[in-house]
């Protein structure tokens, strides 16, 4: 698959991923530290996202933010495991792994 398909393949996951790396960096810190579980909804839904995009990730997330209400018992709650062909950058962003 060529570069240019797989960035064009990879846009909504990172359109996603842009809007919730923003979101953790100008809403999130105005709550404070008050998820029950660890990570974060925000941040579970960010690594769901990245790593089985962005339909099955929105779900995840979906599910893990309807559990999330005060009579939860919370605890380390890590999404399924990850996709093995992709990377993230530094900034969060998904890119495909290069081809060995």
């Amino acid at each position: 698959m060529s570069r240019s398909l797989q960035r064009l393949r990879l846009l909504p996951r990172n359109i996603c991923v842009a809007i919730l790396v923003s979101y953790r960096a100008v809403i999130s810190p105005l709550y404070g530290d008050v998820c029950r579980y660890y990570p974060s909804c925000s941040s579970y839904t960010l690594q769901a996202i990245q790593q089985h995009g962005v339909v099955r990730g929105i779900w995840l997330g979906a599910r893990r933010i309807l559990r999330c209400h005060p009579w939860a018992a919370g605890g380390v709650d890590d999404i399924p495991e990850p996709h093995p062909r992709l990377a993230t950058t530094r900034a969060g962003f998904v890119l495909a792994h290069k081809e060995q």
